[in-house]
């Protein structure tokens, strides 16, 4: 009996160590699993974390795509813009640059014209001083004509030889000719009759006169008759030189 005591205490204590690293082994694999379990919410709060910064960098890139994109059409347009500004400047340059050619041609035409009439007021003013007040001197055009009767150049009106005072006459008008040597002189014979012969003859008796009597060059002289309409007699025209201003004008424009 002595010696089951102490078996016994040996089996109780035994097992009560047991017991002990039983409940001792319980309660780790409780904390296990609590941790498992924590370890598992972690797990999951990290692949929610992951799947949003997932969402959010797919986001971010499909911005940055869209920004890029953006920019890039930003860009062409920039650059089309440019290109555009471009034409459109060099199209208003060339414009404005024609205009000025333009202007400059007109100004030409304007100035010719202005510069005619000055001289036609001026030869207007010669004609008063050299052929005297009483002479039949108009303005038409921009030309100075001198209208003559042919009793005052010819012996009478069917004349064709010029009279001394009819030659008096021509030698005045030769020198407001020669005063104005860019001038076109047109001997101009107005009929009532219907005979052209003589009043071409009766022109050209005026324009033999300037020429060999008083030095005007043949090559100015032109001679023309035409129906009076009831007037007669012998005009000396001095126009301006059209040839030279179509030429001028051509040549500019």
């Amino acid at each position: 009996m002595k010696k089951l005591v102490p078996l016994i205490f040996f089996l109780i204590s035994t097992t009560l160590i047991q017991a002990q690293k039983k409940k001792d082994l319980l309660n780790k694999i409780t904390e296990l699993e609590q941790t498992i379990l924590a370890l598992n919410d972690s797990v999951s709060v990290a692949k929610r974390q992951i799947n949003v910064s997932n969402a959010n960098a797919e986001l971010a890139n499909r911005e940055a795509a869209e920004l890029r994109n953006a920019n890039a059409t930003l860009l062409q347009n920039l650059t089309n813009f440019s290109k555009i500004s471009k034409q459109n400047t060099e199209t208003v340059n060339s414009a404005l640059s024609s205009l000025n050619e333009k202007e400059q041609q007109l100004r030409l035409i304007s100035d010719s014209f202005a510069k005619n009439d000055s001289t036609a007021i001026a030869i207007l003013s010669q004609s008063k001083q050299i052929l005297g007040a009483n002479a039949k001197v108009g303005a038409a055009n921009g030309s100075i004509s001198v209208s003559n009767s042919l009793l005052s150049l010819f012996e009478n009106d069917q004349s064709e030889v010029l009279s001394e005072e009819g030659k008096a006459t021509i030698a005045r008008i030769a020198q407001l000719i020669t005063k104005n040597p860019k001038r076109e002189i047109t001997i101009e014979a107005l009929n009532i009759t219907g005979d052209f012969d003589v009043s071409y003859t009766q022109a050209a008796a005026v324009a033999n006169e300037l020429w060999k009597a008083n030095g005007i060059p043949a090559e100015r002289l032109k001679i023309a008759t035409k129906d009076g309409n009831f007037k007669e007699g012998i005009t000396i025209k001095l126009s301006p030189d059209l040839k030279a201003f179509y030429s001028l004008a051509k040549e500019k424009m």
